[in-house]
């Protein structure tokens, strides 16, 4: 068994070599505070002591509020998309004489055409007589209900030529 002195000395080592470590772990402790502070500092700058929940709470509610606008936008993209495809996007017209002997190119056809070639021709003849009308409905480049005449198949082809716009 070891003496009594020499016990004390043992205690007081490991007792003064526990006290170093304290302070040794609670100046890194301190040094780690301080560079956190410095950090806090530089990203709270300016900011008059708000929170860093309030902070985030102001953003979220933000992005909420931007979120709902993009919706928004894109509800009237949608609109004015459908609204475009109804539009005339190509058109073709060809000037042409129905009589080879008499008069000039005074009639015309007009065809109307929306992005998917699909809208109608408007012919008009013209004769001393007078001046007549007719239109025929176009579906996707076709007539299905009335036969197209050669210069409403030119005026159709000629529309169709034409990039128009993309839908």
């Amino acid at each position: 068994m070891l003496p009594m002195v020499d016990k004390t000395i043992i205690f007081a080592s490991i007792a003064g070599f526990i006290g170093l470590l304290g302070i040794f772990l609670s100046s890194v402790a301190l040094l780690k505070i301080r560079q956190i502070s410095r950090r806090n500092e530089i990203m709270f700058s300016g900011k008059q002591a708000k929170s860093l929940e309030s902070l985030i709470s102001d953003h979220s509610e933000a992005i909420l509020n931007m979120d709902k606008e993009i919706q928004e936008l894109f509800e009237i993209s949608n609109r004015i998309h459908n609204l475009a495809s109804k539009g005339i996007h190509k058109i073709g017209v060809i000037r042409f004489n129905p009589f080879k002997d008499i008069g000039g190119n005074q009639s015309f056809v007009v065809a109307l055409l929306d992005g998917k070639n699909t809208g109608l021709v408007i012919s008009s003849l013209h004769t001393r007589e007078g001046t007549r009308v007719y239109s025929k409905p176009i579906t996707k480049g076709k007539c299905e209900e009335y036969q197209l005449t050669e210069e409403e198949s030119t005026a159709i082809s000629a529309a169709m030529l034409q990039k128009g716009t993309k839908i």
